[in-house]
């Protein structure tokens, strides 16, 4: 069974999480789209739900298949948001950021009750680094904010301090949000969650893609196998 028929084995197990009148955070990435397709199937079947989109990318797709959307602005709390994730270990600890989404996907995990990660079994390690650690900064003096960051990963007792601006045609990648992208090369991260604080504190970024297992929300990991879906709690 390959990676992507993984994805799909697990957004669909996520599917029955979903029940009628909630309202969803709809994370972004190829693991995410296998999920905001099929609820859009669900929906074509006269099944209520509304969904707010992490990406100008997951609105777009999200429209196509017929998911009614709220604007942000006009909520405050999420019953459950899906989204992938491009590396999770033991504690549910997560690297995100790959679609370079992870500033928007990261409010909207803070604002649900319930964050269900879904991914194929190889985004689950022992020890987060391998992925590249994605970070957004603003576009002003980054070499400032990166000479910084660098610092960081050292205080931090990370194994690797390589830094590079994520390109995309030739140019710096722009989020949704106006900002370059950093991808952090760290090797492993002892302390994911000191490594998430210390970071946000440097001046410059804007946020990082640790996401630790938020104390406030309920985390369900559903990882897609040759076996059948897996469920960690």
């Amino acid at each position: 069974m390959d990676a992507d028929t993984q994805k799909a084995q697990a957004a669909a197990k996520a599917i029955e999480y979903v029940k009628e009148g909630m309202l969803l955070g709809l994370g972004t990435g190829s693991t995410a789209a296998h999920f905001v397709r099929q609820l859009g199937e669900k929906v074509a079947n006269g099944f209520k739900v509304a969904g707010v989109p992490t990406s100008i990318a997951t609105e777009t797709l999200a429209k196509e298949v017929g998911v009614p959307l709220l604007n942000i602005d006009e909520v405050t709390t999420l019953d459950l948001v899906v989204d992938g994730a491009d590396e999770a270990d033991g504690a549910l600890n997560l690297i995100k950021g790959g679609g370079a989404a992870l500033l928007r996907e990261k409010v909207i995990a803070h604002a649900s009750k319930h964050m269900i990660v879904i991914a194929d079994e190889s985004k689950l390690v022992n020890t987060l680094g391998t992925f590249a650690l994605p970070i957004e900064i603003i576009q002003f003096a980054t070499s400032i904010t990166i000479h910084e960051i660098k610092n960081c990963l050292k205080t931090c007792g990370v194994k690797g301090d390589e830094v590079a601006i994520r390109q995309k045609d030739g140019a710096p990648l722009i989020t949704d949000n106006g900002n370059f992208i950093l991808d952090c090369k760290c090797i492993e991260i002892p302390n994911p969650e000191l490594l998430c604080f210390e970071l946000n504190k440097i001046p410059g970024v804007v946020e990082n893609g640790i996401f630790p297992n938020f104390k406030n929300a309920k985390r369900t990991l559903v990882l897609g196998t040759p076996n059948g879906a897996k469920v960690v709690e």
